[in-house]
């Protein structure tokens, strides 16, 4: 019946049993619904609110309902969550967003959002729980000038975007640093890996080498002797194969001055990017690029990944394009890039003169 009057689309509120007579014929029932319609209805009794409200409407139920799911202590961390509706909605953006319940608590509960009388000034409150996510944000640049010249080679799970990674690496140290680069490529494992990484190595005037051995490695390095750069790229690792990396680790090793950056895919399950970066801390990372930002509505994953591992955060790409889609890590930038994911997202502490996703 709700169907018939306000359309396929109606969405039932709530249902109120009335009462009646003593057949189930006579009983009468009190349906509240609303219209998924985006336009409204010519007849004022079946006028639906505008779509928007449907949408806001929907969105409350949802995080009521989510909230209900948690299992409720008197006077645990979820019952001070559920007295303030200001904590309510900061949690629920935070959860949605990808950071993880627990983490989420965390962070309410040292930005004071579970104190008594937090509801009275709760903009305060949530510029002090973003401060504790920013705390938490570490990050580096591992190819700021200091004299030596800079050895990185770029590790990580299959399919993660290292070759593409690279490529906008060389453009944005020669374009924007002005600094000579070489490419050396490990990877023998993927068909044709070589040829894209030369192809890039062409059009940007930059020499790349080959190396599948200790003794093509040093030859290569001999070769790029002058360079101030030089970035590897190697092969898509499975963390589970154990051999291969041991195997990896050993070219890496044999020239000391080799320093890996873990990539990490921002679209990869929770349990696997733990998964992974326990079997990548057997290189000698020292920090984390994440990619394919643009591909997912859950970042909050860069959060959580912040609190498992020591590693700072040097890059984040941000889509495909070469080489533009490349931006270097700041705090600031990290948490505008979370926050950005979740529909209507708490505001960025307003003594912050002006936000900007990353500086240029």
């Amino acid at each position: 019946m709700v169907k018939r009057d306000l359309g396929s689309d109606a969405l039932i509120l709530s249902t109120r049993k009335l009462g009646g007579g003593t057949s189930a014929a006579k009983t009468l029932f009190e349906v509240s619904a609303i219209s998924g319609d985006k336009k409204p209805r010519d007849s004022a009794r079946n006028e639906a609110p505008p779509w928007e409200s449907f949408e806001a409407v929907k969105a409350d139920l949802t995080s009521i309902k989510e909230m209900l799911s948690f299992p409720v202590d008197a006077g645990g961390p979820i019952r001070r969550i559920l007295e303030s509706p200001g904590a309510v909605d900061l949690y629920m953006k935070l959860v949605r967003g990808g950071i993880s319940e627990s983490n989420a608590r965390v962070f309410l509960k040292m930005g004071g959002a579970l104190d008594d009388g937090a509801q009275r000034d709760f903009d305060r409150v949530y510029e002090q729980v973003l401060a504790q996510i920013l705390k938490v944000i570490h990050v580096a640049d591992p190819f700021r000038p200091n004299g030596e010249q800079v050895v990185a080679a770029f590790v990580g799970p299959t399919g993660v975007g290292k070759t593409t990674t690279v490529a906008k690496l060389v453009a944005e140290i020669i374009l924007k640093q002005k600094r000579s680069v070489g490419l050396i490529s490990i990877d023998n494992y993927r068909i044709g890996a070589v040829d894209q990484l030369r192809t890039y190595a062409a059009i940007l005037g930059v020499p790349c080498f080959a190396a599948f051995t200790e003794a093509d490695l040093k030859v290569a390095f001999r070769r790029l002797c002058d360079r101030d750069v030089i970035l590897i790229d190697t092969a898509g690792q499975s963390h589970y194969d154990l051999a291969r990396m041991d195997e990896l680790a050993r070219l890496i090793r044999s020239q000391g001055s080799i320093k890996c950056h873990l990539l990490l895919s921002a679209t990869t399950r929770e349990s696997e990017l733990e998964a992974a970066t326990k079997s990548f801390n057997r290189l000698p990372c020292t920090s984390t690029i994440f990619t394919k930002t643009d591909e997912t509505r859950t970042r909050g994953i860069i959060i959580n990944q912040a609190l498992r591992s020591d590693l700072p955060i040097s890059y984040v790409t941000t889509g495909q394009k070469v080489p533009e889609d490349i931006v270097k890590a700041t705090k600031m930038g990290v948490l505008s890039l979370v926050l950005e994911s979740v529909h209507n997202p708490p505001a960025l502490p307003a003594r912050t003169e002006k936000v900007t996703l990353f500086p240029a």
